[in-house]
This record gives C-alpha cells, sequence and structure tokens, in this order.
C-alpha cells in the first residue's frame, strides 16, 4: 500500500524528515510515535501532499510515485488524512461538503455520482454508527464545533470516502475518554484486508482500543525503533528517553 524509502523532507532550509524508512501492507494498522518536534505531523504533511515542502527519497502508494501527484487527485486515488486540527470553514454546510466530497472521489474513480436521497441514507447510516447528532450535518462545517465533534466528524468524513489508506495525525489529542472511543470504534470498523492505517499519535491509551499491527518510534526525523503493540507500552513506562 505505502513504501517510504530514504525520505527527507526540509522546509525554509530547516531538515525535518532525515531518511525515513516503513512499508505498509495492505490491511495493516501501523501506529506512529514519537516526541515533539520529531517530524510526526510533518510526514502526515508530506503523505497527503501539502506544498511548501522540499523532499528527496521514495514515496510510493500502491506502487505509484507520489511525487507530481497533486493533493486533490491523492484524495481520489484513496488517500485520507484526519488532521489534528480540523479546520473551520464557515459558510459551507456539512452535510454539503460530505456529498460534494464523495461525489468527487466517485467520479474520479469512474463511478456514478449520487443523488441527494441515495447520499443522505449513506450519512445517516455512517452518523448513527458514530452516535453522531445529525443536526450537526446540517451546521456550518466544524464551526462551533467542540473538539469531540470535530474528531468525530473526520471519523465520519473516513467512512463516507471509504480510502485505502486512512491517515490519523493524532487524533486523539484533546478527546474525553467518551469521545476516544467512538473515535477507535469508527477506526476498528473500517478495517479490513483492503485497507491500511497509519496512526500517529503521542499517546499509548489510544492504542489500548486500536490495536496496531506494527509501532514504529519516531526521534530526529527517522524511524528509530519499531516493534508491536508491547513496545507502545513501553514507551508509556519510560517515555523516549534512550530510544536512539
Amino acid at each position: 500500500m505505502l513504501e517510504i524509502k530514504n525520505l527527507n523532507a526540509s522546509i525554509n532550509d530547516k531538515k525535518i524528515l532525515k531518511g525515513l524508512n516503513i512499508s505498509i501492507k495492505p490491511g495493516e494498522l501501523h501506529a506512529i510515535m514519537g516526541p515533539n518536534g520529531s517530524g510526526k505531523s510533518t510526514l502526515a504533511n508530506v503523505l497527503s501532499g501539502k506544498e511548501g515542502y522540499k523532499i528527496s527519497g521514495e514515496l510510493k502508494y500502491q506502487g505509484e510515485s507520489l511525487d507530481e501527484i497533486s493533493i486533490d487527485e491523492r484524495a481520489q486515488k484513496g488517500i485520507f488524512l484526519a488532521f489534528q486540527y480540523p479546520t473551520e470553514i464557515p459558510g459551507v454546510n456539512t452535510s454539503n461538503f460530505l456529498r460534494t466530497s464523495l461525489n468527487k472521489v466517485r467520479k474520479a474513480q469512474g463511478k456514478k455520482e449520487l443523488d441527494a436521497l441515495s447520499f443522505l441514507k449513506i450519512m445517516k447510516e455512517k452518523s448513527n454508527e458514530l452516535g453522531m447528532d445529525e443536526k450537526m450535518l446540517s451546521r456550518q462545517l466544524n464551526v462551533g464545533f467542540s473538539g469531540g465533534e470535530k474528531k468525530k466528524n473526520e471519523i465520519l468524513q473516513m467512512k463516507i470516502l471509504d480510502p485505502n489508506l486512512v491517515i490519523l495525525d493524532e487524533t486523539d489529542s484533546g478527546l474525553d475518554i467518551d469521545a476516544l472511543k467512538i473515535v477507535a470504534d469508527g477506526v476498528n470498523s473500517s478495517r479490513n484486508k483492503e485497507k491500511s492505517f497509519l496512526v500517529i499519535t503521542h499517546y499509548q491509551r489510544l492504542l489500548n482500543f486500536i490495536k496496531p499491527d506494527f509501532v514504529h518510534v519516531l526521534a530526529d526525523g527517522k524511524i528509530v525503533k519499531s516493534g508491536t503493540k508491547e513496545l507502545a507500552m513501553e514507551l508509556e513506562k519510560t517515555g523516549y528517553k534512550g530510544i536512539n
């Protein structure tokens, strides 16, 4: 699904990623942990295609180089990023945003666009799975939403768009335990043999609910240690000191 070899990324002449390597197969869930400033969000930004980074190395998605593929094309090909800080967009209705996004992806994939009624059925089904108040879907996108509501909305987008590669950039930050469980349930119910996940987090607590196949420690721009979920539990006890 994703193959990264010797990835280097810098912005404004500041080198952030320094020879990062990771390989994710279909059906796998990988967690990346690391201290502040280690490059976790930069990795998410680079994968999604955010501009402004100078990049070198090999970055392949489903065997295809991502070098010249724009943000919207990556989304259409099935790459999804849930933001650490979802943006508020005044004037844009949440349900209209979701329908437009889904139809853009469907059109790019050669599928028929959904009419309003067909989409409404999907949206109600997915929002009910997450225990979301349907009134949220008629509001402006993320405007006035609590932190937990914004994160649930990100997971709703994921479930509706049904991407192949899901990147969660510290989706657990600022969530209480109830919201955390809802987000985790949304991820767990979406896991299958074809879909891959890259979960970026500071804390082991999310991994109590989302069981990773592999855990990686990112420090100073590169993966310095990899293991199974036991590695996350070790980090919870010892912290990142001594990891190199």
